[in-house]
């Protein structure tokens, strides 16, 4: 679920910040540290639940945790709209949508570290490391959301939020679907690098918009927003990591 709803990272997008901001006293409004502490408070919920069903899953009854997944899933997905269409909920939402996150992600990992062992550690390791390294390279200016740049990765993103869409629906009524988006061939290999690499370079995106939300004086339970936006797209690099790293071992 997360992987479908952060492909198009609907939740920041040009708009979230369009049109006269009201007026915010002073310690009020939102600001980009306020964002990275509220972000923190998100990883840490997705950690605790994650850690939940990943127990269940290595314990004597691993099927125990597919329940909790199937409810991580739901509830994701309740709270992920609730969130982007009541932003002042956020506070309160965008927590839950962590905690349900977790649990999907938590068991996910738990079924892929059971055939790859070692390879949850190292999606985890990765996910940050292009996190920070990306950071660094917005912060420097190396790399910054052009106007170019923000539609390149808009239409990138889009073109793949349609292909996972297509092939859920195919699979939906009963056809194999898109099997190359799934093989551990080349063709499939170099797919995995390229999505990893547009949910990578939505972050950049994710960095420019918070950072403007800031200088916007944007209102306080904005910085839940922004930090709810950014979990987005970290949750959609992980699966797309792990799933990447799974393929490279079945090789």
């Amino acid at each position: 679920m997360a992987r479908l709803l952060g492909n198009s990272n609907p939740v920041l997008k040009e708009k979230t910040f369009e049109g006269p901001m009201p007026h915010i006293a002073a310690g009020e409004a939102m600001t980009v540290q306020g964002t990275v502490n509220k972000t923190g408070i998100l990883l840490l919920c997705v950690v605790v639940t994650a850690a939940w069903t990943w127990g269940l899953a290595h314990s004597e009854q691993p099927g125990a945790a597919f329940p909790w997944m199937i409810g991580g899933l739901i509830g994701g997905l309740i709270t992920c709209l609730a969130t982007v269409f009541k932003k002042e909920w956020s506070a309160l939402t965008a927590p839950a949508y962590a905690l349900f996150e977790g649990l999907v992600l938590g068991g996910l990992s738990a079924i892929f570290e059971q055939r790859y062992p070692g390879i949850a550690v190292q999606s985890v390791a990765l996910t940050f490391g292009v996190l920070f390294v990306l950071l660094l390279a917005y912060k420097t200016g190396l790399i910054r959301a052009t106007r170019g740049f923000t539609l390149g990765i808009v239409c990138a993103t889009g073109a793949i939020a349609l292909v996972y869409v297509a092939n859920m629906f195919m699979t939906m009524f009963g056809s194999s679907g898109m099997s190359f988006l799934y093989a551990s061939t080349p063709l499939g290999i170099g797919i995995s690098v390229f999505v990893v690499i547009i949910a990578a370079l939505n972050l950049i995106l994710d960095f420019d918009l918070i950072e403007r939300g800031a200088a916007m004086g944007a209102p306080k339970y904005m910085e839940w927003y922004g930090a709810f936006a950014l979990m987005v797209t970290l949750i959609w690099l992980y699966m797309e990591i792990l799933r990447l790293l799974g393929k490279v071992r079945r090789r």
